[in-house]
């Protein structure tokens, strides 16, 4: 196998596909990245046997054949070579020689036919629609994702189709986000999957804020993704995800409108003082004013008040001020409405614009 390429076409696929390979990987062939040339193109692949990301460039090929590299060991190499620099990969008899310029790298391969093949999947429901749209919806939801909790289903997050509806929805226990967006064609049954923390995580760094299509398919077992050059599929997780419907607040009586911006730095500046265990911010709200209280430990206290559009009775609450700033930063409105029904009932909170189809619930704190 024997190709040549330059350093700035290689070095991005090659970063993207490098992401998901482990540090310790329990096989020695998850380290590396399987090099495919064929045609006049190069394809690379890397997985950790939950995900599997490929990634294709054209190259110059003198040679077709097949080999894997220790993924890192590649990667920091055309790192570290100059952006103007023609790298050419020449691979036969157990090695893998790298060579631009007057510098020469020469890499120990593993054979390919070791590398594990993806399972093929019998796919039931294929979506297209823009990637910035894809990408609003998971930066707007994911972070409420739990992690590493015995609760294996809540580490994920949850598609739903319904219809033309595409539906997004993550909770830790503690906080709920859910967001929606339409898609062009129906689904003729409704259906969900659960995708795994990790997978959500890189699909968010594969999508940019363009208008480029994005492909995504689902089967029993795993989502597919398809971009431009790049293929990503994931195992999903097998599990009951809780029924979110029966989370959101009903009746809420007590509104409140904000500018997200000023409730934001409020919060930030109150979070200097707060208890890093518990980080809880205790709101009190009057006519048309807001007040941010943080204590510590230490006798210390911040106290911030802004100005809202609030007509409701006075109410005292306490909540995780992390949840609330995570929440704030998520929200694409520059105005938010805040549903309360008293202090020891979850609230609601959505931008203020309905146009922007987004929920979100967080549980108050003892006080």
């Amino acid at each position: 196998m024997q190709f040549t390429v330059s350093q700035d076409t290689l070095v991005r696929p090659l970063q993207l596909v490098c992401s998901i390979v482990e540090r310790r990987a329990t096989l020695p062939i998850l380290s590396n990245v399987l090099l495919r040339v064929q045609g006049d193109q190069l394809s690379m692949t890397s997985t950790d046997m939950e995900l599997e990301m490929i990634a294709t460039l054209p190259v110059a090929v003198e040679e077709e054949g097949k080999t894997t590299v220790s993924a890192r060991k590649l990667l920091d190499i055309v790192r570290a070579l100059p952006g103007n620099a023609t790298i050419s990969v020449n691979a036969a008899d157990g090695k893998a020689v790298v060579k631009a310029g007057k510098s020469r790298f020469s890499l120990a391969t593993l054979s390919s036919d070791d590398f594990p093949d993806s399972e093929g999947a019998n796919y039931i429901d294929e979506i297209s629609l823009p990637q910035s749209a894809l990408k609003s919806l998971l930066d707007e939801t994911s972070f409420a994702m739990a992690s590493q909790d015995v609760r294996y289903y809540l580490n994920g997050l949850l598609l739903e189709r319904d219809d033309t509806t595409l539906r997004a929805v993550a909770t830790d226990g503690h906080r709920l986000a859910l967001g929606s967006l339409t898609t062009a064609i129906p689904v003729s049954e409704k259906n969900s999957v659960i995708v795994p923390r990790k997978a959500i995580i890189e699909l968010g760094r594969l999508l940019n804020d363009s208008d480029d299509i994005v492909k995504m398919a689902f089967s029993n077992q795993q989502i597919k993704v398809e971009l431009p050059d790049i293929h990503f599929t994931s195992k999903l997780i097998d599990g009951q995800f809780p029924n979110y419907e029966r989370v959101l607040p009903l009746g809420g009586d007590k509104e409140v409108l904000a500018d997200r911006d000023e409730l934001k730095q409020a919060l930030s500046r109150a979070a200097i003082l707060s208890n890093d265990k518990h980080r809880s911010v205790r709101i009190n709200l009057d006519t048309d004013q807001l007040k941010a209280t943080v204590t510590n430990q230490e006798q210390e206290s911040a106290e911030e008040e802004i100005s809202v559009d609030y007509k409701g009775a006075p109410l005292e609450i306490a909540f995780n001020n992390a949840y609330l700033l995570d929440l704030l930063n998520a929200i694409p409105d520059n105005k938010v409405k805040l549903l309360f029904t008293d202090e020891t009932s979850s609230a609601l909170v959505t931008p203020a614009d309905e146009k922007f189809e987004r929920q979100y619930v967080v549980m108050p704190m003892r006080l």
